[in-house]
């Protein structure tokens, strides 16, 4: 069983998704364990501070190094983890290709920025793996913890009631999209599904799909600026 701890200096954030549909049912399941450390916890003054000001003079407040290493040294010497992933700005941006090898990790931990930011020298230390997701700024990094646990999860075997539904999804081979989907009713406020998809030939509904999925990988390579 794959177990995946967080660590986060606002636990609430991480707490309601993960405790609802897929990522629920694989914690049922047994095929996940999810641990959720509060940063506070480790912070060991009188006041349990977790944050002060950065050198430098510039505005906001950094999380102290303190607690993080209290915290990720305390789960290392209970297991060995495949990965200890920072998420951050500067990090290789998610996306499915990582989102399989880390699915294929049987312990992982998830260290999560908020405020300002964290020590840059919790990160020197203990970083396996940074991950951003994209070329903008949250206010933490719980909300792209919680996604790549989910996009972990469900990748697992077992997880998911089709067991090959996951490997159809869209950028699962490579950087292409799935074909539009539908289902019942096949006619709904004059939008009919397209007949191919009733034929119940298989062989002409996947050369439909493939064709569908050409156009729209490409279509998406030229919103997005993507030349390979």
């Amino acid at each position: 069983m794959m177990r995946i701890d967080l660590i986060s200096a606002v636990p609430e954030l991480l707490n309601s998704p993960l405790s609802y549909s897929i990522i629920k049912r694989a914690q049922v399941k047994k095929k996940v364990e999810i641990h959720i450390h509060n940063l506070r916890d480790y912070a060991y003054d009188k006041h349990r501070q977790i944050d002060d000001k950065p050198f430098g003079g510039k505005a906001g407040m950094l999380l102290k190094p303190e607690p993080f290493f209290e915290c990720i040294e305390k789960l290392m010497s209970e297991r060995k983890y495949n990965h200890i992933i920072f998420t951050l700005p500067q990090g290789k941006i998610f996306d499915q290709k990582i989102a399989n090898r880390f699915s294929l990790a049987d312990n992982i931990l998830i260290v999560t920025g908020h405020y300002k930011g964290i020590d840059d020298r919790v990160r020197e230390f203990f970083a396996t793996d940074e991950i951003s997701i994209g070329n903008f700024i949250l206010s933490g990094g719980e909300l792209l913890g919680l996604v790549i646990v989910d996009a972990i999860v469900r990748l697992i075997p077992g997880v998911l009631n089709d067991s090959a539904s996951a490997l159809d999804d869209s950028f699962q081979d490579g950087n292409r999209i799935e074909a539009p989907q539908y289902t019942r009713p096949s006619e709904f406020r004059g939008m009919k599904v397209p007949d191919v998809l009733l034929s119940g030939n298989h062989q002409v509904i996947t050369k439909w799909e493939d064709e569908q999925s050409i156009v729209l990988t490409e279509n998406w390579k030229k919103i997005n600026n993507i030349v390979e």
